[in-house]
């Protein structure tokens, strides 16, 4: 067995999982209160933009080889209903024009209602606190025809409302974004690796918490159901999030479904491992390697990843 793994070159030829930059996303976030960036202690490296500087953003990119983003955005005044999430003058949607009109990324548009309600759940509340699936799955119809109206490449819906698929599909068809596809989140596990994500989007629930929607973290059978069910609804691409704790359902995704698969390496993933590097216990860049390489063995297709950029540079380095 040593014999192919003899000489770097002998690894390189015999390798059976390779990663490529245009594989990986890069989530972006947009604030409306700021005008200059802004850093989060807990996602170190992660920077916020204002809503200007589209060209630098786009060249920083482009010279570290990432070609596709996931924007989010934090919204300059929040409502019961999250109408900035669908406003056609909205964060994300004037983060999406600014960055269409100075490059050729791939801008696809996160889906939800979190960052955009007082109460900070992904969608309309009913009297006793919980989230109103129908009248919820509306908006996320009018979020998507808003967002393309921008120039999304495509929508990510992250709510994990019942039927959301076939509502957001139905409303782009209907008002002419047939070609738009849906990356669906379809099994986002209600997990504690979320933490810092809601420190940098400002999306912490005020109240309660989001197991009533978000998927239990042991059930396997479940997840294949929820995909099945977005299969179905008519998404073009499946996502696993969080990516690592998960690796099991991304396999298993993989073998059961005829689509490309999308794992979320999230936020406390990503911090987990700064915090280990700032403290000198591990290699940092091999460590962020193997992992993505990881999740790549697993079946991933696509990684969204805050470590886009620092992996794309490495990758390219390599070449």
């Amino acid at each position: 067995m040593r014999r192919l793994r003899s000489s770097q070159k002998i690894r390189d030829m015999v390798a059976e999982t390779r990663l490529d930059p245009s594989e990986l996303v890069l989530p972006l976030f947009f604030d409306a209160n700021i005008d200059s960036p802004r850093m989060t202690e807990s996602m170190p490296g992660v920077v916020t933009y204002p809503l200007s500087g589209y060209a630098e953003i786009a060249k920083e990119l482009e010279e570290a080889g990432v070609g596709a983003v996931l924007v989010f955005g934090i919204p300059s005044a929040k409502d019961p209903v999250g109408s900035d999430a669908y406003s056609d003058t909205g964060v994300v949607q004037e983060a999406i024009r600014g960055l269409k009109a100075v490059s050729d990324l791939l801008v696809i548009a996160d889906l939800c209602m979190c960052e955009y309600t007082d109460h900070g759940h992904c969608g309309v509340l009913d009297g006793h606190g919980s989230v109103v699936n129908d009248d919820t799955i509306d908006l996320y119809g009018k979020i998507a025809v808003s967002q393309a109206r921008a120039g999304a490449d495509m929508v990510a819906p992250s709510g994990m409302m019942d039927g959301q698929i076939a509502a957001i599909r139905f409303a782009l068809d209907a008002e002419g974004f047939q070609d738009v596809p849906i990356m669906a989140y379809s099994a986002k596990f209600y997990s504690a690796y979320y933490g810092p994500f809601r420190d940098v989007a400002c999306s912490a629930p005020g109240k309660g918490n989001r197991a009533g929607y978000q998927m239990p973290c042991g059930n396997r059978r479940e997840a294949m159901r929820e995909i099945d069910m977005d299969v179905v609804e008519g998404c073009d691409i499946i996502m696993v999030k969080p990516a690592g704790p998960y690796l099991d359902i991304i396999r298993e995704a993989a073998d059961a479904f005829n689509l490309p698969i999308a794992a979320y390496q999230v936020s406390g993933e990503y911090a987990m491992m700064k915090a280990a590097a700032a403290n000198g216990w591990i290699d940092e860049d091999r460590v962020m390697m193997e992992s993505l390489l990881a999740i790549k063995r697993a079946g991933a297709d696509i990684i969204i990843t805050y470590y886009a950029k620092e992996a794309a540079r490495k990758l390219r380095e390599r070449r």
